[in-house]
């Protein structure tokens, strides 16, 4: 473990080893940093100020949001997250003592931004356990999991433009809705939900017709985010079928501000869960490709806040439990010659565990609201009400290691329009 002139507090998400991408906005505009601490490091005044040297172009350091950086190379990044540590390090000589806090800005001063241009959204089904929950309430009785899902990472294009910051508040959406009579109704969404989830945002793309290699995934995939693909599971049932997720889901996409690397990632790899049949030929992995990533959903009723009860923790879960792994989600992705572009976000799906503490949807820790959740409050939840606010949460930690924490994404339900 290292140390930072920047002040790090021992339970921060930020340490030095962590440097973590996004972009914020002061009065001189929006300006890409790394967190450390409680600050960020500013990118545009270290450029300004020739501390970056030639190892990205001064057009990536004063950019206003990742999507030049995502657009070098592997290597590039690398050679600047090592040029950022070199500067943050306690025992730097480039820096002078009494110039530091102009690189800085403090965290609760700004205002977060989405970190990149979503140039293209893709949402998997990855966990095993929520697919196998999903099926066992929605088919009740038959077998849970369809003939494919064990051969293939089963997924859908989202919209992107729909994908916003922590912070942002979610409208309740609107859509049609089948009736007890069997016919549908325009209405509000009664039965809105939460997808824990994360997400990992690619670099540089590869040439139409040419798939990207599992074991070459690391060379485009940049860093992970959290993801909350938040769901209107009414409107989903009863459009879904022949095509898929529509309207159920596109109406919004909450990622958190900061970009963890996959090399801040390292030291947490984990192995990914045997799967059986064994994988076809493009989708097997020689390197671990899951990452021991501890994940939780907080829940905050308009009356909790009132009455000054903090959020509940609803549910804990983890991302190494993910039975499809990020690289095979990527050469699944583009096994059909389909491109990539810098900006790209791809996400996990919802991630459970096998104990109901552990599922990451309402849907499931409510049994599709057969069995409420009893909030510290004394009020019960089935699906998410207007003024709820959710938060999901996420970082790796071990003895002996460095903390790397993600933040969180939350987000607060307003009524529909």
């Amino acid at each position: 473990m290292a140390a930072s002139w920047v002040p790090v507090p021992p339970e921060s998400d930020f340490p030095i080893e962590n440097l973590p991408y996004g972009v914020f906005r002061t009065s001189r505009g929006p300006h890409v940093g790394v967190a450390i601490g409680d600050a960020i490091f500013d990118l545009y005044a270290a450029s300004h100020a020739h501390l970056l040297g030639d190892v990205v172009p001064a057009g990536v350091a004063q950019a206003s949001s990742l999507n030049p950086l995502l657009a070098l190379s592997h290597d590039s990044w690398g050679r600047l997250r090592r040029r950022l540590f070199e500067l943050l390090k306690s025992d730097t000589t480039e820096i002078a003592a009494q110039d530091r806090e102009r690189f800085l800005s403090g965290r609760a001063d700004v205002e977060m931004l989405t970190p990149f241009k979503v140039r293209d959204y893709v949402d998997f089904y990855s966990s095993l356990e929520h697919a196998t929950n999903l099926g066992k309430i929605m088919r009740p009785g038959g077998e849970p999991l369809l003939p494919n899902w064990r051969w293939l990472p089963v997924g859908y294009h989202g919209r992107a433009s729909t994908v916003v910051v922590d912070g942002t508040p979610i409208v309740r959406p609107s859509g049609q809705i089948k009736t007890e009579a069997g016919r549908p109704e325009f209405a509000p969404t009664r039965m809105l939900d939460v997808e824990l989830e994360i997400g990992f945002v690619t670099g540089a793309g590869n040439t139409l017709g040419e798939p990207i290699a599992a074991d070459r995934a690391r060379e485009h995939i940049f860093g992970v985010v959290l993801v909350n693909d938040w769901s209107a599971r009414d409107i989903q049932a009863w459009e879904y079928q022949p095509l898929g997720p529509f309207l159920g889901k596109s109406f919004a996409t909450s990622i958190s501000p900061w970009v963890v690397t996959l090399e801040a990632l390292e030291s947490y790899r984990a192995t990914v869960p045997k799967q059986e049949p064994a994988p076809l030929p493009y989708l097997r992995c020689a390197d671990d490709w899951n990452y021991d990533i501890a994940l939780g959903i907080e829940m905050q009723t308009e009356e909790m806040r009132s009455d000054g009860i903090s959020a509940d923790v609803i549910a804990r879960s983890n991302a190494k439990y993910l039975y499809w792994s990020m690289a095979q989600q990527l050469a699944h992705a583009t096994s059909n010659g389909a491109t990539i572009s810098p900006g790209d976000l791809f996400a996990s799906g919802t991630i459970s565990g096998s104990e109901p503490g552990s599922y990451g949807s309402l849907i499931e820790l409510t049994w599709r609201g057969e069995k409420p959740l009893k909030l510290s409050s004394g009020e019960e939840r089935s699906f998410l009400e207007d003024g709820d606010t959710v938060t999901l949460t996420g970082r790796s930690e071990a003895p002996g290691k460095p903390r790397i924490g993600f933040g969180r994404v939350s987000g607060t339900i307003v009524p529909a329009r």
